[in-house]
């Protein structure tokens, strides 16, 4: 059973529309100030310490705790449908998830759909990971992550990497991820009584704004149709709460038949992205606290 905190925050989101991806019609420009109001002001832990940097052309910003080791890095890319989202309301999390597996992150601001549509936020990730290359870190000692489509956008990352004969990342943390653009996990049905946060309806539609009359099964944009071999080792968590549960399970499963490592944790009526929630819910902690020792095994 949840905890109160969660469901406390649940009945908030619920009242006050989840964050934009419920039914009916989207107003991209209403959901970006949404998403900033609902989660730019959360804390980062103490003694974090926020730099912006120039990740080859893209706006990103350098998050450093007490206590890190300097060498290892999360690059790290943020959910939001590829329509919103930003450094600022996931800076919180992501510090957290750095301060527990002990390295330094790179949170980056990648090109938003409408205005850039797919390929710019691939483009932008890889443009960031070589540009940690460029810095002097090696392959081996970075890891790559992200939530919900900074999840999709994590494992389209690694395949354009692979693909590019790139030098790869470590491991890969991924939160929830979209990847599966056309909606057809049948947790998009059986879960949408309980999630506030995301519907089908709005999902398909924030999908069209970012391919923007690309196919919906291209591999780098729905890596539910890709070939994972190749691809580093991969730690998945989910809440069984919410629609996009089928799209982690099932990524899971491919990458597993194609070799890669996997592992993953389903956190039993936990919303999308629950992560988000520490420090005020225990299960919050609980998971980031688990992807910290997932990097720190792997880094």
């Amino acid at each position: 059973m949840p905890s109160e905190a969660h469901d406390q925050i649940v009945s908030m989101l619920r009242s006050q529309g989840g964050v934009g991806l419920g039914e009916g019609d989207i107003d991209i420009v209403a959901m970006r100030v949404q998403i900033e109001e609902m989660f730019s002001q959360a804390p980062t832990p103490p003694e974090t310490q926020c730099h912006p940097v120039d990740a080859g052309g893209v706006s990103a910003e350098w998050i450093d705790g007490p206590n890190i080791d300097e060498d290892r890095v999360l690059l790290y890319f943020h959910g939001g449908g590829y329509a919103m989202g930003s450094i600022s309301t996931h800076r919180s999390m992501v510090a957290r998830i750095a301060a527990e597996a002990g390295v330094r992150a790179l949170l980056i601001d990648y090109r938003l759909a409408p205005e850039h549509p797919f390929p710019a936020a691939l483009e932008d990730a890889l443009a960031a990971y070589r540009f940690l290359l460029d810095e002097g870190y090696k392959g081996n000692r970075i890891a790559v992550g992200g939530d919900s489509a900074g999840g999709g956008l994590t494992l389209a990352c690694l395949l354009a990497l692979r693909d590019a004969d790139d030098p790869m990342p470590e491991a890969a943390i991924v939160l929830s991820p979209w990847v599966d653009l056309e909606g057809l996990g049948d947790s998009m049905i059986h879960k949408a009584a309980a999630d506030p946060m995301v519907q089908r309806e709005s999902l398909l539609k924030m999908a069209d704004l970012y391919l923007d009359g690309e196919s919906p099964r291209h591999p780098l944009a729905a890596p539910i149709h890709a070939d994972l071999a190749g691809c580093p080792p991969l730690y998945i968590q989910a809440g069984t709460a919410e629609t996009l549960l089928d799209d982690s399970t099932r990524i899971a499963d491919l990458a597993r038949a194609a070799g890669v490592h996997v592992e993953m944790d389903l956190y039993e009526d936990l919303v999308h992205v629950f992560q988000s929630f520490a420090p005020q819910v225990p299960e919050s902690v609980e998971a980031i606290e688990k992807l910290g020792a997932f990097l720190r095994r792997q880094l």
